[in-house]
């Protein structure tokens, strides 16, 4: 006989001959020689030396474990004292029940959805990447969910989680803030067949994310089209002259003509006009020297109104003058001062002949 002692926290199973007999728990036994015996830690996995199901029919080893199957397309999440462990995948394990708890969560892969309440900070951990989806849709995003291609469901905001498997998984998601799209050195006749390039921009945000995803291809591409299509519509009707007159009114003739055609294209334009209008070389010429020309026209016009305004003040001021003597001397004076400030320095000579003269040039005659 030989004497064993099994320590607290461990389980012993006897053997005799390789054929499993009993298991023993903590405390000291005796075993024959052709017995022998292994001690397993209770806080670890149990992994036997022989064939499990032969041991599951000893009642009491049974009571003592936690077998978990996983299946194929199944996971399971492994925790220990309530802390996640490692991921099980297929297969049998098999786990002592004591002081250390063990807790484990199933997952079916073959779902799409992740309804087993395992909590987001959690899928985002590398031992359970590998087996999850990730799709995210910006707060300035909405998206759409295509399960093996088919439309399922409209996603708002957020980061969703899918378990990975063969079924096709797709999220199309469509920008919601507001959008520019410019129509560039866009070459357009005129009525009177003037060539002009016009430069033109739309301010938009989309409307309905459907329309736009799924109704419409490249709806960006035919809203640009439209744009194009009303510019010639409207351009097309006017003349050179009638179109620069008019230029305000592109915006508002496009806007109208595009609300219903934009509104099945599942977007709505916010706003629209025009940046530039560019005229060839040529009429560009022709313009400027039109503008030179009435510039010039208009500058003689108030030249002459000048001129007559002037002629009509001096005729009026000869009229006083002539018939009052002293506003005459007055004015006299007046250009005698101008004259004076001319003059640095006087030197008289003659007598009282040069007192007379100034005399008779300060003091009227009655």
């Amino acid at each position: 006989m030989k004497r064993i002692r099994i320590n607290s926290g461990k389980i012993g199973l006897i053997f005799q001959r390789g054929n499993y007999k009993r298991v023993v728990t903590e405390g000291a036994y005796w075993i024959t020689p052709f017995e022998d015996a292994y001690e397993y830690d209770m806080a670890k996995p149990f992994h036997p030396s022989i064939e499990l199901n032969i041991l599951l029919k000893d009642e009491r080893l049974a009571s003592m474990l936690t077998v978990v199957e996983v299946k194929d397309n199944e996971i399971a999440l492994l925790y220990e004292n309530k802390n996640f462990k490692t991921v099980l995948t297929s297969g049998r394990y098999s786990y002592w029940k004591g002081d250390t708890e063990f807790t484990f969560v199933k997952a079916d892969l073959n779902k799409i959805e992740i309804t087993e309440g395992i909590d987001n900070s959690m899928l985002i951990r590398k031992e359970i990447v590998p087996y999850v989806r990730v799709f995210v849709v910006e707060s300035f995003e909405k998206g759409l969910l295509f399960i093996n291609g088919k439309f399922e469901k409209v996603l708002e905001t957020g980061v969703y989680y899918f378990w990975k498997n063969p079924i096709t998984i797709a999220v199309a998601k469509a920008d919601l803030r507001q959008l520019q799209l410019e129509i560039s050195g866009q070459e357009i006749l005129t009525k009177d067949k003037a060539a002009l390039r016009i430069n033109f921009f739309t301010q938009y945000r989309v409307a309905d994310i459907i329309k736009v995803l799924i109704d419409t291809k490249d709806y960006e591409k035919q809203l640009y089209i439209l744009m194009q299509l009303a510019l010639r519509e409207f351009i097309g009707t006017l003349t050179l002259d009638e179109l620069l007159e008019k230029k305000e009114s592109i915006a508002t003739y496009v806007m109208a003509s595009l609300k219903d055609k934009v509104a099945n294209l599942g977007v709505k334009i916010r706003d629209c006009g025009v940046r530039d209008i560019i005229l060839p070389g040529e009429v560009k010429e022709i313009m400027n020297q039109v503008l030179v020309a009435q510039k010039k026209a208009e500058a003689n016009v108030i030249m002459r109104r000048e001129e007559t305004a002037s002629t009509r003040s001096l005729l009026n001021t000869a009229k006083l003058m002539e018939e009052n003597e002293m506003l005459f001397k007055l004015k006299e004076m007046e250009y005698v001062e101008k004259i004076a400030d001319k003059i640095n320095s006087i030197s008289l000579s003659g007598g009282n002949q040069i007192i007379d003269q100034l005399k008779d040039i300060f003091v009227p005659r009655k």
